[in-house]
């Protein structure tokens, strides 16, 4: 039977409806294909030998005998310029400003054929430890007031380069969605005296039937109110509001459930294609009722009219049953 679940932190209404996945489709999907990558190629600005392909380089990690083991490049087609002054506009009801901020690339790894799940932990560090640089010295801009680290694997999460990258933007605003997070994140401390987040955490380890993983510093687990299968939250347990706060100790363990998850995500849906958001709270925000967390979202499912209509999502998998799949993979 179909039911509706409230999701706390979102404010999303999710309809779990598992018969939806028994509806007959005229359409025959697509079968989405993974061909095997090379290791480099020669026409892709993220491999080796063809830095001059890319804007100037921002920052690096270097291997020990010179080169370089992960990147960071202005996005060639940036959504905001650090170089733009802050001008706003207003006719009536029209209003436009200057999209003054910073979007990055970061380049993961100089080998082509390799994705995020795919390499090493010890990599993954220098990776996280990299988003962590560039949160630092982003949220240094004067003009900056939102910083989302975001990850785009595969055509259907919205990547047009298949080498593995990510992507870091500085926006001089925030967003409606955001807002609105923080709204209820203040509410909650209000009227409850602590932080919805940890509260959410709190009762999803009592309840226990959609825990992925746990660990000293972090728990992995399906939201009650997931908004599609196999959608996925990554908390810390330590209340941290933003996600430079983080120690090097857990940057490790984040590392190691981060490779050991996508693994067993890649397993359990069919090496879908996804995205990871890293949500933190805006700069500047000093109220400390935020706790910062990473999202993953698996691209299996579509939008279509009744979300875009209504608002509200359609999940054809209850993630009770999305965790017991994943929990049952083997690496």
């Amino acid at each position: 039977m179909s039911e509706m679940r409230f999701n706390p932190i979102t404010l999303d209404w999710v309809v779990m409806a598992p018969g939806r996945m028994l509806r007959p489709d005229d359409f025959h999907p697509q079968v989405v294909s993974h061909p095997t990558r090379p290791v480099h190629r020669d026409d892709c600005p993220f491999c080796t030998g063809n830095e001059a392909m890319t804007p100037t380089e921002i920052a690096r990690v270097t291997a020990p005998d010179g080169s370089w083991l992960v990147r960071v490049v202005p996005n060639k087609y940036s959504v905001f310029d650090a170089t733009l002054n802050m001008q706003r506009k207003r006719h009536g009801t029209f209003r436009s400003m200057s999209a003054s901020g910073g979007h990055e690339v970061v380049v993961e790894h100089p080998r082509h054929d390799l994705d995020l799940g795919e390499m090493d932990p010890a990599h993954l560090v220098l990776v996280l430890r990299m988003y962590r640089e560039r949160y630092q010295m982003l949220r240094e801009h004067p003009m900056v007031e939102s910083i989302v680290i975001f990850k785009n694997q595969g055509q259907r999460a919205g990547s047009s380069l298949e080498h593995s990258h990510s992507q870091i933007t500085a926006a001089p605003v925030l967003s409606s969605q955001v807002c609105m997070r923080l709204q209820e994140a203040r509410r909650f401390h209000e009227l409850e005296g602590g932080c919805l987040y940890c509260a959410v955490l709190h009762e999803e380890l009592l309840a226990e039937e959609r825990i992925l993983e746990t660990g000293e510093a972090f728990v992995a687990f399906m939201p009650y109110a997931a908004l599609s299968p196999y959608h996925t939250w990554i908390f810390p347990r330590k209340h941290q509001a933003a996600y430079d706060e983080i120690s090097d100790a857990d940057i490790e363990e984040l590392a190691g459930l981060l490779s050991r998850l996508l693994r067993r995500l890649k397993a359990a849906a069919g090496a879908p294609d996804y995205n990871i958001t890293f949500r933190s709270t805006p700069v500047g925000e000093v109220s400390g009722c935020f706790h910062w967390y990473i999202s993953i979202v698996v691209r299996i499912s579509q939008i279509a009219g009744f979300e875009l209509g209504s608002g509200t999502y359609i999940n054809s998998m209850r993630p009770e049953r999305c965790a017991e799949r994943v929990r049952g993979i083997v690496l």
